[in-house]
């Protein structure tokens, strides 16, 4: 790892603690000395970034402290290009063109060979005939989550047997080419998975669900660890 990527990579990383971080922690977590920390951190202050600390106690760093515009390498645009196109290819216009959207606002920060690098790429993710349809909004859906709103609708089972469904919606997961709707079922009192492509008749409530640590996203990811 380039020292300037890691020093960017030390910022962060302590961006993300919410208590002090020792050099030996950071040592282990960058694979390099202690006393590379030491120099790394010293060269982080005389920067600027406002880091607190000494050796052998841990740093902090001000969290109000915004960094420079991200850089990217060439592995990591690669990655960025091949998830806006899974985007694109598997979920809906309006998703797609946000992803594209957040794509042209990254371009428009990178240096000359960055953009270079744009025009070499080789990962793609291609249209499939394997994609099944909904008839759901991917959008709506993904507002509904976000606004915590009740959701309403149709639901025909594996059995082919329709029920009237509300849930909390909690989040959607893809398991191409299927996308789960996984929220908390009132009707069944537990947490339940619905495929996108057997719901009808979605309706977004007025009723928003309330903030129940035994009914939100982390309860239920602890949860199906656990199944």
């Amino acid at each position: 790892m380039q020292k300037a990527e890691r020093l960017n990579d030390i910022v962060h990383h302590l961006r993300r603690m919410h208590q002090a971080v020792t050099a030996s922690v950071l040592a282990e977590a960058f694979e390099v000395s202690p006393r590379t920390i030491y120099r790394d951190i010293q060269s982080l202050i005389d920067s600027g970034v406002p880091i607190s600390g000494e050796a052998g106690v841990g740093y902090m760093i001000d969290k109000s402290y915004h960094l420079p515009p991200i850089m990217f390498d060439a592995d990591e645009l690669e990655a960025i290009a091949l998830g806006i196109g899974m985007v694109g290819n598997w979920t809906d216009e309006k998703f797609a063109a946000k992803a594209q959207s957040a794509y042209k606002k990254i371009q428009a920060t990178l240096p000359a060979p960055l953009i270079q690098e744009l025009h070499q790429i080789s990962t793609f993710s291609a249209p499939s005939h394997y994609k099944i349809p909904w008839e759901v909004g991917f959008t709506q859906v993904r507002e509904c989550i976000r606004r915590k709103n009740k959701t309403k609708f149709t639901y025909l089972d594996l059995q082919n047997q329709n029920t009237q469904r509300v849930i909390w919606p909690l989040a959607l997961i893809s398991f191409s080419p299927v996308w789960l709707l996984a929220g908390w079922c009132e009707l069944r009192q537990s947490f339940r998975n619905f495929r996108l492509d057997r719901i009808s008749n979605f309706e977004t409530l007025e009723t928003r669900y309330p903030n129940d640590k035994h009914k939100n996203l982390a309860s239920y990811l602890a949860q199906i660890k656990h199944d």
